[in-house]
């Protein structure tokens, strides 16, 4: 039918139909042909080709000029500088020597003299030999930084050398980038530290802030929580997040210092952890069953923790701070009125506080154990230089690295001076200024040092006018920009006295014209031809 129509439709034409067959019908192949396998599109990806096959280090040769894809005859040249350095190797010289007397049946020599610890090549003493088989294998983009023992691995199927696995292990170790993204597998650093008992009532205390909680009618969103570090006693005082320094410092003289007076040492940040999560679940189950704002029945949850039994200190906060047991509906009759003048009442007050303070003790020597079995001791010298590990939740805020994948710790850093036992200042650049520079040790990775992370800087020779000269050092990339009418060519140029990073992209006609040295020297007048 399809036929019938096109009969109908080349009727009305002065034309003849004549059969062509189908192999000679090179065209019409042509033009059903994806795009993909067109010359021109080997010839946009002919550069990065070529610049790959070099990087492999191989020699190749054209077989087939006529050919629409030139054929590659690959041949390794890294066997042959084996060969040729395994020749300068004192003592793999002295192992071929045994060999060809049959002293040594592990080692093979084959028929073009290279030779093989079984199948694998004898890899010479050479530094830099090895140290680029190792950066191939661990740094190339068909490895991407495996660890210690899958590069062991893959290593050893081809080549062998005396104390291969140390090195690899030490190369790894030293890897810049995998110590700035590799997670840590082992305990956290820094045994506990207990802070010292105090001797009286709210002479030291704690506090912290919970927030982001529910704007109440009254406007409240967050909850300041302040406690007595020996009785364990505390106060919840609703706030605001956006209260200033002077609105927290006078709320805290109307809430504390009237009735406690001014503490001796304020904690932050540290011992009310525990505290917030039984506050939480406390609210949970008032505003669930009472309904209601949640600073309504802020009062409530305060006398309910405080009259409370503490593991920690054997008795309820109340008793601690007070001396004696509350009143309240289930123990209305217990609490009897007591008369207690004199050295009896400052007797029993003593007793009271050393009973806590000995319980204290016990709790904390028991917490100290527990959390010890799971850390380990690990220590600084000033000089040494330290990462620093990055927070997920304040790396947008302190570090100005966000995203799931951003590196897990930033530096190296330099140790300027060791604050108390756990805790170390650390010199940080400008662009960190904001961030408070002394560290726990749990938050510090050790840096391995390599040579190769040391770059020299060139001197920059600055003209009477306060200008210098910027040169281009290389070209990192190249890249055709199609425009609508047109294709510009572009080339990533590295400058000198900048990083890799800060290239930029430059017209390949004007950078011709201006350094042509520069395309010599990355054999891309090569590539043209």
């Amino acid at each position: 039918m399809r036929q019938r129509r096109w009969i109908e439709l080349l009727k009305d034409y002065d034309c003849i139909i004549q059969y062509h067959p189908g192999k000679a019908n090179v065209v019409a192949d042509a033009l059903s042909r994806k795009s993909v396998g067109s010359l021109a599109a080997i010839r946009v990806c002919q550069r990065q080709l070529l610049e790959e096959l070099r990087s492999l280090q191989v020699h190749f040769r054209v077989m087939g000029l006529g050919a629409l894809v030139a054929n590659f005859r690959v041949q390794p040249d890294l066997v042959g500088r084996i060969k040729t350095l395994q020749k300068n190797d004192s003592r793999l010289v002295q192992v071929m020597e045994e060999v060809k007397r049959g002293s040594k049946p592990d080692f093979v020599l084959s028929d073009d003299e290279i030779l093989r610890f079984g199948t694998r090549l004898c890899v010479p003493n050479d530094e830099d030999l090895r140290r680029e088989l190792l950066e191939e294998a661990h740094c190339s983009k068909f490895a991407i930084h495996p660890g210690g023992t899958k590069m062991y691995k893959d290593l050893r199927q081809n080549y062998w050398w005396s104390g291969m696995k140390r090195d690899i292990a030490q190369f790894v170790a030293q890897c810049l980038v995998c110590q700035r993204v590799k997670a840590e597998h082992q305990r956290p650093a820094g045994s506990l530290q207990p802070l010292a008992i105090p001797e009286w009532k709210w002479e030291h205390i704690t506090m912290d802030f919970v927030i982001g909680l529910l704007r109440t009618l009254g406007g409240n969103n967050a909850i300041w929580v302040i406690v007595d570090r020996l009785t364990k006693s505390a106060h919840f005082l609703p706030m605001k997040v956006n209260f200033s320094l002077d609105r927290l410092a006078s709320l805290y003289m109307k809430e504390i210092v009237r009735m406690h007076g001014v503490p001796v040492s304020i904690v932050s940040d540290r011992d009310p952890q525990r505290v917030i999560q039984v506050l939480e679940d406390l609210l949970r189950a008032c505003i669930l069953d009472l309904q209601g704002n949640w600073d309504d029945h802020l009062p409530l949850v305060e006398f309910a923790y405080n009259n409370s039994f503490q593991a920690s200190i054997g008795m309820a906060p109340f008793e601690a701070l007070y001396g004696r047991k509350c009143r309240s509906p289930i123990c209305w009759n217990d609490v009897e009125e007591r008369i207690l003048l004199g050295p009896e009442l400052v007797q029993l007050t003593v007793e009271k506080v050393a009973l806590i303070k000995e319980r204290l003790k016990v709790a904390q020597s028991r917490h100290k154990s527990y959390v010890d079995h799971r850390r380990q001791d690990l220590e600084f010298e000033v000089g040494d230089h330290v990462f620093l590990k990055v927070s997920p939740m304040k790396s947008v805020m302190r570090f100005r690295r966000k995203g799931k994948l951003s590196p897990r710790f930033v530096g190296p850093f330099e140790i300027l001076e060791r604050v108390g036992i756990l805790a170390y200042k650390v010199a940080l650049p400008p662009s960190l200024s904001k961030v408070h520079n002394v560290f726990h040790v749990s938050t510090l990775r050790k840096y391995i040092y390599d040579p190769s992370h040391v770059v020299e800087l060139e001197p920059i020779q600055i003209f009477e006018d306060l200008t210098y000269e910027e040169v281009p050092v290389q070209i990192v990339d190249v890249m055709d920009k199609v425009l609508r009418h047109a294709v510009v060519k572009l080339v990533k140029v590295q400058w000198s006295n900048h990083s890799i990073r800060e290239a930029t992209w430059e017209l390949e006609e004007e950078m011709r014209e201006k350094h042509p040295q520069l395309f010599q020297d990355s054999g891309m007048s090569s590539l043209e031809d």
